[in-house]
């Protein structure tokens, strides 16, 4: 069983690793005082609450990650996206498991 949840997790974060190392929009979606303690390198910040105001900064974009500290602000985030037509955005989780992915 152990096995099995291993390998089914594990080509998940395959996938996220491609996605994030082929030159995706890392976007940031945490408060601007956590961005500027720790941060993924190349990455943006655009808090959760301000994904609405920046929507053209995520137009033309060919694949689009946002993170947070738990996933659940980057889960927002992306709802926010999809609902407004940007359907290229997958939730990396948390910022740590971003930066862990991105080999650059």
């Amino acid at each position: 069983m152990f096995e099995i949840l291993k390998n089914m997790f594990s080509k998940e974060d395959n996938n996220l690793a491609q996605i994030i190392n082929d030159e995706a929009f890392l976007v940031d979606v945490r408060s601007p005082l956590e961005f500027s303690s720790e941060k993924v390198n190349g990455s943006v910040n655009i808090p959760v609450d301000q994904i609405q105001n920046h929507l053209a900064k995520f137009k033309n974009k060919k694949n689009i990650v946002v993170f947070c500290r738990s996933g659940a602000r980057s889960s927002q985030a992306k709802s926010i996206l999809e609902r407004n037509g940007v359907t290229n955005v997958t939730n990396g989780g948390t910022w740590q498991n971003v930066k862990s992915l991105l080999t650059k």
